[in-house]
């Protein structure tokens, strides 16, 4: 079974930087494509952004792109998701999702497309 393990969220001010870790184990993590999701308060979730297998392709919210940056280890069986000059509009519960497993380079921004997630970890930016 995949399990998936999110850290560093926090409360932070806007303008500020924070980076959320996502620690996948139970299956071969390379074979996945990942994706991190949010909730905001009184919202459904959405993608943030997404990332192929080998790291080669990535997705990208229009909300935050140019601030956030997806990336992964897959020696280190780890997704990350770089924030910056964040806003109150971030505030929300973070999610980590693998979709697969694929062989080729396909990847999805579409939650449906995702078999696992992880608990999720809070993001709150104080204005």
């Amino acid at each position: 079974q995949v399990q998936l393990v999110e850290s560093g969220g926090g409360l932070v001010q806007a303008g500020d930087s924070l980076e959320l870790s996502c620690t996948v184990s139970g299956g071969t993590f390379s074979r996945y494509y990942m994706g991190w999701f949010r909730r905001a308060p009184g919202k459904e979730r959405e993608v943030v952004a997404a990332i192929s297998r080998r790291g080669a392709s990535t997705f990208y919210a229009d909300s935050v792109k140019g601030r956030f940056t997806i990336s992964r280890d897959n020696a280190k069986n780890g997704v990350y998701l770089q924030m910056n000059s964040l806003k109150p509009e971030d505030t929300a519960v973070y999610y980590c999702a693998a979709g697969g497993p694929v062989s080729g380079g396909y990847y999805s921004s579409r939650q449906y497309d995702y078999n696992y997630w992880g608990q999720g970890t809070q993001v709150t930016v104080s204005s």
